[in-house]
């Protein structure tokens, strides 16, 4: 079996910078620990695969910039890199830019893998998106949403996220 772990905008804009949580920045070691952990099992190989919210400076034109006002992730800013405790690994992974919550991209790049477990931020935006968009695609994948490495915009939203996945059957754990 073939398994990727696909980390969703783990970037500081959403940990500690412009929508940053509490709830987001507790995520971060566990985030960081599921992939030391799988990166040491010898028996199942797990590929690392990064989204990264990306906008330009013309945010507050476009439609999501007119909703959310809230400038955040303009690319080759502080706050749209990867969070520094999660740079390291992104060396022996795939990095996808993505200019709105679902990656199109995502889903040639899973193509080949069997198993897909989700985690990142937001789960109520771009968690949620991009599992349903796999889900859509690919509904013969196993599609793993790992809740204890998720946070939601609130800790309201996750939940109804979760639900909401589990309703389309992707597995929360």
């Amino acid at each position: 079996m073939t398994q990727a772990y696909i980390i969703i905008d783990m970037q500081n804009d959403f940990i500690d910078g412009a929508l940053g949580s509490a709830q987001a920045q507790a995520i971060v070691p566990k985030v960081e620990a599921k992939i030391v952990a799988a990166k040491k099992n010898a028996d199942q190989e797990t590929d690392l695969i990064f989204t990264q919210d990306t906008h330009d400076e013309n945010y507050s034109e476009t439609q999501e910039g007119k909703k959310l006002p809230v400038p955040h992730c303009i690319k080759d800013t502080r706050g749209w890199r990867i969070c520094k405790q999660l740079l390291p690994y992104t060396m022996w992974a795939d990095i996808l830019e993505k200019p709105s919550f679902g990656c199109p991209d995502l889903v040639e790049t899973v193509r080949d893998y069997d198993r897909l477990v989700l985690m990142g931020l937001c789960t109520d935006i771009c968690v949620i998106t991009n599992a349903m968009l796999l889900k859509a695609f690919y509904p013969e994948k196993e599609i793993i949403v790992d809740s204890s490495c998720c946070a939601g915009a609130t800790p309201e939203g996750h939940e109804n996220a979760l639900k909401a996945m589990q309703a389309c059957q992707i597995d929360v754990i």
